[in-house]
């Protein structure tokens, strides 16, 4: 009886070889901190490598002539085969499991840059909120004294008759508070103000921080750093508007990043289930050469004498 061309084992085959791939990819994304093309390049290679040489050599069990020859090579298969798995079960299979190992302090370390980025925010509108207390309150000082010091009443842009010294106060308010959060500081219309662009970013990155989502964690150590550096510069640029006779400091705020980056690039030893799971992987990529049959004729051809000949 002919057997099947592809079988249930050779699908287990194509499967396990494809998921043992996928670990790789998710090692290498880890260690190549996100470059998710060579990731996906190296995967490929090793998948189709493993699973290639696993059918070659069910192919070459199976074969019904040459069975000599064909034995030989059907046992440099399987040694390549089982030396490159033991290659990639040492790396980058395991790389994976070796950083998922370390996931609380990887989270805790995200978690608190990111929450440090969504305090800044607050950190700055408590800022401006105490500004603007501080001018106001300087302006109507300086009301109060126009008559003696005419001087800091004109410095302080205040013009004296046409419009109420209440009104012109109103309205450097209205212009400091204008200045200090501009649309492009805050727009909940187009979404596109620094904050909502901050706020979006962080609440994704903290999503894919406490969910472990393996690419997105990536991208988010990546990012998380250098994208709270440029929001702070920009709320710093902000805040050195200066309004007529304003004395003012510039906002500041202390950022500081743990570096979680080292955790994603340092190179362990296999784990205990990284191990497991790679025996359990080499396994089922043979199952179609184990539960292939080879040809009754094989057995013959090894008890024939040299002179003897098969009829």
């Amino acid at each position: 009886m002919t057997q099947s061309k592809f079988s249930l084992a050779d699908m287990f085959t194509v499967l396990t070889a494809l998921a043992f791939g996928f670990g790789c990819f998710l090692g290498t994304n880890f260690y190549t901190l996100g470059n998710t093309g060579q990731s996906i390049m190296l995967a490929a290679i090793i998948t189709v490598l493993l699973g290639g040489l696993a059918f070659i050599a069910k192919l070459l069990k199976r074969t019904s002539r040459n069975f000599q020859t064909s034995f030989i090579l059907e046992i440099v298969v399987l040694v390549l085969f089982t030396g490159l798995t033991i290659f990639f079960a040492y790396s980058p299979f395991p790389h994976y499991f070796n950083v998922s190992s370390k996931k609380a302090e990887i989270q805790n370390s995200i978690t608190a840059s990111i929450t440090q980025a969504e305090n800044m925010f607050a950190e700055y509108e408590s800022y401006v909120e105490n500004r603007k207390n501080l001018y106001e309150s300087r302006l109507r000082s300086v009301v109060a004294a126009k008559n003696t010091n005419p001087s800091d009443y004109a410095n302080h842009g205040f013009v004296r008759g046409r419009v109420s010294d209440a009104k012109q106060i109103d309205n450097k308010m209205f212009v400091v508070h204008a200045d200090l959060f501009p649309t492009n500081y805050s727009d909940t219309t187009s979404r596109s103000g620094i904050k909502e662009i901050a706020t979006s970013w962080l609440a994704k990155a903290k999503s894919a921080t406490s969910n472990w989502r393996p690419i997105g964690i990536v991208k988010v150590a990546n990012e998380v750093e250098q994208n709270s550096k440029d929001w702070l510069n920009q709320l710093m640029t902000l805040s050195s508007i200066r309004e007529p006779g304003e004395e003012a400091i510039d906002f500041t705020y202390e950022l500081s990043f743990d570096n979680v980056k080292a955790h994603f690039i340092t190179v362990g030893k296999p784990t205990p289930l990284s191990i497991g799971l790679a025996v359990v992987a080499y396994v089922f990529m043979l199952l179609s050469w184990l539960v292939t049959k080879r040809s009754t004729k094989f057995y013959g051809s090894l008890q024939k004498a040299p002179y003897e000949i098969e009829l």
